[in-house]
């Protein structure tokens, strides 16, 4: 069940975002580059890594994706837990590399954390945002890639739904969508693995969406099949008749 080579693609890819991403993030914080800026960095990373290694594992490279299509039955949930655990892995190691960059040229990571307006204020507000964006990269990843109705575009239409998102989001809740994405970094700044809303935020917001957009996905492609058998069954009985 456990396959090396996933693992490794799931780790590198998560990594990538998680460094590429985060390192935005700080130099918005020091230069302001801008919000498109670091919808971007996270956008065509993805995008990059979707055509990079989506034969070999899909590219989830987000707890939150694997979880849905653990749900969807494109992975075993045996698998999934592989997935899991080569995410959060890589994205800890991210965010301690760039801590250990930052903190010898006297700085942190903070403004690379996934947080926004709403994080403190409104957490439940925050939790409902961070559901509908991931809702979002997930019914995208599912009608493209898993579907296969995006074709070669599936990768860039699966990174430009995460740029949009953040570009969204961001202000509100830093932008997540993806559990490793915001606890990777938190180990080292915010926002804090000790306050619950995190977790309700970050975690259940997110695989709340992705549950979502399971059953919508289902529910669409459900349809289809029973409209099918309905036409068949329609010219049966015009050929009996």
């Amino acid at each position: 069940m456990f396959n090396s080579k996933v693992f490794l693609a799931e780790f590198i890819g998560t990594f990538a975002l998680v460094f590429i991403g985060t390192s935005a993030g700080i130099l918005d914080g020091a230069l302001k580059i801008g919000l498109l800026a670091v919808a971007l960095a996270h956008g065509l990373t993805l995008a990059v890594f979707a055509y990079s290694y989506g034969h070999i594992s899909g590219t989830h490279v987000n707890p939150a994706v694997t979880f849905g299509l653990a749900l969807n039955g494109t992975v075993k949930w045996g698998q999934a837990v592989f997935y899991w655990i080569a995410q959060f892995a890589g994205a800890i190691l991210a965010a301690l590399l760039l801590r250990t960059i930052m903190t010898s040229l006297g700085g942190n990571i903070d403004a690379g954390a996934t947080v926004g307006a709403l994080t403190e204020k409104a957490p439940i507000l925050a939790m409902v945002i961070e559901a509908i964006l991931t809702f979002f990269l997930v019914n995208t990843v599912l009608q493209t890639a898993v579907g296969g109705k995006g074709g070669q575009l599936a990768g860039l239409a699966i990174g430009l739904t995460l740029t949009i998102s953040i570009l969204a989001g961001g202000p509100f809740t830093g932008g997540s969508l993806n559990p490793a994405r915001t606890f990777g970094p938190a180990i080292f700044s915010g926002p804090s693995i000790t306050n619950v809303y995190t977790y309700v935020i970050y975690l259940f917001g997110p695989l709340i969406g992705s549950t979502v957009a399971v059953l919508v996905y289902k529910f669409f492609t459900g349809t289809d099949e029973v409209m099918e058998e309905e036409v068949e069954g329609d010219e049966e009985s015009a050929e009996q008749a």
